[in-house]
């Protein structure tokens, strides 16, 4: 569970653009997982509610590839005469993730995401990711940080396309659930217009 300054999607060249409230957990039988995140601003509207379900097709020590689907939800906000309409916009992905484990602590992967939505004036494409993860890494005796980089490239319909570079930062004390962490995403290339704006969040997270 956590609570951040701008609530910033899975693609995360997306963002809500004000705090939000994200939660997620796992549900796991042999290689099968159901893995949802329920995303709120808050105000307690729904932005996005995702139902994540994965099967490992590979599962080694130092390399494992996984498959996935979504369904999801996609709230947005109409201004009518006379009232605020809360409008749901339905989305199917389908998702294949490579993860090489230099490391328990040390991994690099690659996601490809094929998106599709499924009600008029929803976008659909493709996101390629390529993300760098390291985790415990010690800070003095007690503390301890996890960080990653990524770059990512989204090909949407109309002009939603773009080359994106993200940082995300950690930190945690041993035995503690809570963390402190930001997030940075900044846009290389697009022809999105107006081109995307530099985009970051701090926040505080809880872990079970």
């Amino acid at each position: 569970m956590s609570l951040n300054s701008n609530g910033i999607a899975y693609i995360p060249s997306f963002s809500l653009d004000k705090p939000a409230i994200i939660g997620a957990f796992s549900l796991q039988k042999g290689r099968f997982s159901y893995d949802p995140q329920l995303s709120y601003g808050l105000d307690l509207k729904p932005w996005i509610i995702d139902n994540w379900f994965h099967y490992k097709i590979v599962d080694r020590p130092v390399f494992e590839f996984k498959a996935g689907a979504v369904i999801s939800a996609f709230f947005s906000e109409y201004e009518s005469e006379d009232e605020t309409i809360l409008q749901a916009q339905k989305y199917l992905a389908l998702e294949f993730i490579g993860r090489y484990k230099f490391s328990p602590t040390t991994s690099l992967a690659f996601t490809y995401l094929l998106d599709r939505g499924q009600d008029p004036g929803t976008l659909s494409g493709h996101f390629f990711n390529l993300q760098a993860d390291k985790s415990d890494i010690n800070l003095g005796k007690k503390g301890l940080l996890d960080a990653g980089l990524q770059l990512f490239y989204i090909n949407y319909t109309g002009n939603e396309d773009g080359l994106f570079a993200a940082a995300y930062v950690s930190a945690s004390l041993r035995n503690i659930p809570f963390s402190v962490f930001a997030q940075a995403i900044q846009a290389l290339w697009s022809n999105i217009d107006p081109f995307p704006p530099f985009k970051w969040n701090v926040g505080l997270a809880y872990t079970l």
